[in-house]
């Protein structure tokens, strides 16, 4: 192992958006074995702390791999095209719009069904997000406008936090 690999060398992947998740958890687990610091008791205090520092390492990386989102992030920066959230907020007007629709939707739903509605439409938008990404970064090979796709894509992960928050306060 090379503590200067890319995740998907660290995991033996291909570098590419379309993963499957069982194949990351079983090479997680696999790498956690190879690198789990009792393996290395009788090699001392220095060989303990290297393992401790190659499962973090290990941990950060399946963490990045098991995301789809983080996942498209990571691949966008490893292209040279950073996601850069914090700096970057323009957004389509279309999108926009949408987001205030649903912003409305949110604040005027009464009920657990309505909310539940909402869910399941941001749900999808969150898959059809993720088919864009795909297809963006692995057919077309197009980073800066996988990373853009990205940022709506956190736009939404917030958005149906808040509604699955109201779901909760309805549901008590």
């Amino acid at each position: 192992m090379n503590l200067q690999s890319n995740d998907f060398e660290l995991f033996d992947l291909p570098r590419r958006f379309a993963q499957e998740r069982s194949t990351i958890d079983n090479r997680w687990k696999e790498l956690q074995r190879e690198a789990h610091p009792d393996r290395f008791a009788a090699q001392g205090a220095a060989a303990q702390r290297i393992a401790m520092q190659w499962s973090v390492r290990i941990n950060e990386a399946y963490q990045r791999l098991k995301d789809p989102q983080r996942r498209a992030a990571y691949l966008c920066e490893l292209h040279g095209v950073p996601i850069r959230a914090e700096d970057n907020t323009a957004m389509p007007a279309a999108f926009l719009m949408q987001q205030m629709e649903w912003r409305e939707a949110l604040e005027e739903a009464k009920t657990l069904a309505e909310i539940d509605a909402l869910e399941r439409e941001v749900r999808q938008a969150q898959k059809a997000g993720l088919e864009r990404c795909a297809t963006l970064i692995d057919t077309q090979q197009d980073f800066a406008a996988a990373a853009q796709q990205v940022r709506t894509l956190m736009f939404i992960a917030r958005f149906a936090h808040d509604v699955g928050q109201r779901q909760d306060q309805l549901g008590q």
